[in-house]
Formats: C-alpha cells, structure tokens, sequence
C-alpha cells in the first residue's frame, strides 16, 4: 500500500519525561508558551499574541465539540466500584445529537473499569436533582473486544441523557494526567466556543483560546468559523504495532454546516486549522467531495476510511476548493443545510495535506497518530520543534503549551 508499509513506528518517538507533562491548567489560558515554526525556523512567543502571526483575511477553523461528563462512577452492594466510560451510541440512535436528546432509555458503547466484578447485570444510583430523586440502572448486555454494550434507564423518565450525563458523569481527564477531575477541570477542560455535546476528550489546541483573543484576531480582519468532530477515546490510543500499517485508527463523527462550507470554499488557500481534529476534517471533506465528483448524481455517505485516500492513487489533481464545491452542490440539491458524516483517515508522513498551510497544535505524545500528522505537516522538523521545546521548558500534552506550525 504505497509507502505505508515501511513506516515504523519507532521513528516519531522522544523522551518525554513526567515532569514535562502539565498536569494542571495554567490560570489564564492565553498566557501559555507559542512555539513558532515558520518554514524552518523556530522562535517563541505567548499565545495571546498569536494574532501577530496570522495573515489578516484568512480564516481560522475551531471544532466547537463540547467535551461530556462520559465517566460514571458507580458501586454494587459488595461495595466494588464499577466504572463506566461513554464512548458512542448504539440504540435508539448512533448519532451524537439524538442519542442525547433521548428521554428514559439509551443503548452505548462503553468501556468498563473493574468488569470482572460486576457479576449481575445491573448497577444503579440515585442523586437528587433540583429536589427530585432520579434514579439511574445501568444493565451490562454483552461485552464487545475490549469494551461493552451497556443499557442505561433512568426514572423519572423526562430528562434527557444528556441531563443525566451532566448530573451522573465526571469530565474524563486523560488518562496520563494520573489524577481525578477537580471543578476547575469542569471549565478548563472545556474550550470557550464549545457548543455541540459529543467528546470524550478534549480538542485542546482550542482550550488556550479566549475572548480577549478572538477580539485580537477580529481586530486583524482575521475571520473564524467553526465545525464540529465528536473525539473519540481512540485519540490516546498509542498505536502499539511496529508497523504503523498494522494499526487499527478509531473513527470520529463529524457535523458542519452548508454555511460552514461555503466560507471554506471562499477562504480557500487561507485556512488555519485550530487542533488536528480541524484538519482531519478539513481533510476529510476534500476526499468526500473527491468522491463525489467520481460519481455525479449519485448521493454518497459521508464516511471516509482509514487509507482511502491512500489507496486513490495516482495522487488527484482536483483542487481543495473543486472538491468543497462538490460537496456543496450536493447539499443544494438535497436541499440538505447540514452534513453529517464520519471519519477513520489517519494522516501519516507521505500524505499531502490540501486543506490548511497553518496549524495551530499542542504538542503530542510519543508514537501517537497525533504525532504522526504533525510529521505529515511539517516534516521531520517535527524533531527539531519538539527538541527546542523540551529545552526550553514548554509544558506538553492536553493541559501543556502551544504550537503554530506555518509549512
């Protein structure tokens, strides 16, 4: 499969030390270090000051995912202590926005911590809300791989599951901050545009992002849009195969308007993608258009998979903003004013990235697919970026400093 074969995984590797790991959040969220890559060249700065280093007229793309309290704690009458991740719908709906907008019962697919001892089928809890007791069983109905098919039913029956998730569930911190979540955690885990309840993590190359920012930008006549992709558990998922061919990516929902899209195509050439789940977007829809284009008249899915666009050989010669169009007229026909689709495309070094020549990131962990995008955006300049900022005492991963990278 093209050049996808020789890349081993050991090659986008560092020593990340734990106490380059920040595990708290600094007290304002602009005031974290900006590492500057700029075509070869590295510099610093802050990152309220990011607005500096913008073209004026282009257009800056945030994923607007609002992260959800997916971790649920609860205990058996022996006392064990089950724990209970979200991770997607199964029943009555697997799209995000349905799914939390059913009332009495839903089906998910979750992970369990401590399933050995949760023996019977089900777990309840009671808390109060607002005055009134709700009461909310969950059933344990099949165990799939690593995860579980778990049934949740809770009385009195007109709340929402998303009500209940915020009443029941605790925001899911990474697992390598190696600590619970705190109520600051609640607000500082969250970006400030949030809006669109979906994630499991954080799209946190937006959490340094403020109102005093955005403000700068708007000064700079730089425009900003939003879209959305749910994040999924998968994105800290090392990938754990020599061969990076061997690693199975996780697939993520996404959402964006027609609107969404027709400022892309008129901004084509000047979009800065705010995280790698923006680009993976960004990128997803070139090859959804790609594919419609192929196929005139027909309506496609939305759903792009893991090396798709690997296997579309010779490389296509239609442009980012030929392919939104595409996508666009579609929707015009359909007289459709939202896409909703799904993505598995994982970007590693050989692919060529049409959608953005700015991305603003944070900085990932060793032999993740996070990292591997970076090396597709820049190069092995990946190294020389990530030494400067080990030796230079920027702080890393999802609460950690920031990174502009220009190609």
């Amino acid at each position: 499969m093209h050049h996808i074969d020789s890349l081993i995984i050991n090659d986008f590797s560092y020593d990340l030390p734990e106490e380059k790991i920040a595990r708290f959040p600094l007290a304002n969220r602009d005031a974290s270090k900006l590492l500057i890559y700029n075509k070869g060249n590295i510099s610093e700065n802050i990152f309220s000051n990011i607005g500096s280093y913008l073209p004026p007229e282009s257009l800056v793309v945030f994923n607007n995912t609002r992260v959800i309290n997916a971790r649920m704690e609860f205990h058996r009458k022996t006392g064990a202590r089950i724990e209970i991740f979200c991770l997607e719908p199964i029943a009555p709906f697997t799209e995000m926005q349905k799914a939390f907008g059913h009332k009495k019962q839903v089906t998910w697919k979750c992970l369990v911590g401590n399933a050995r001892r949760w023996n019977d089928t089900t777990v309840e809890k009671t808390i109060t809300v607002n005055g009134s007791r709700v009461t909310l069983t969950a059933r344990k109905l099949e165990q799939r791989d690593d995860s579980f098919v778990v049934q949740f039913e809770w009385t009195p029956e007109h709340f929402t599951f998303s009500e209940i998730v915020e009443q029941f569930g605790i925001i899911p911190l990474p697992p390598y901050l190696h600590r619970k979540a705190d109520k600051n955690d609640e607000i500082r885990y969250q970006t400030i545009y949030a809006s669109v309840n979906g994630s499991v993590a954080a799209p946190t190359a937006g959490l340094h992002f403020t109102g005093k920012v955005l403000g700068k930008l708007q000064a700079r006549n730089i425009f900003t849009e939003n879209l959305t992709l749910h994040v999924g558990a998968g994105t800290f998922k090392p990938v754990s195969s020599q061969r990076i061919s061997d690693h199975q990516m996780h697939t993520e929902q996404i959402i964006i308007t027609i609107n969404t899209l027709r400022n892309l195509i008129a901004s084509s050439g000047k979009i800065i993608s705010v995280g790698t789940t923006s680009l993976r977007t960004l990128e997803s829809l070139y090859w959804y258009g790609l594919k419609i284009t192929k196929n005139p008249g027909k309506v496609l899915p939305f759903a792009i998979m893991q090396w798709e666009p690997y296997e579309n050989l010779p490389d296509p010669d239609i442009s980012y903003e030929t392919a939104l169009k595409a996508i666009e007229n579609s929707m015009t026909e359909r007289n459709a004013d939202t896409l909703y689709g799904s993505t598995q495309l994982m970007i590693i070094p050989g692919y060529r990235i049409r959608s953005s020549q700015i991305l603003i990131t944070n900085f990932h962990q060793p032999q993740s697919t996070l990292l591997l995008l970076i090396a597709a955006f820049i190069g092995n300049d990946w190294e020389k970026a990530y030494a400067y900022a080990l030796e230079n005492n920027f702080r890393f991963l999802s609460y950690g400093d920031s990174c502009l990278f220009i190609r």
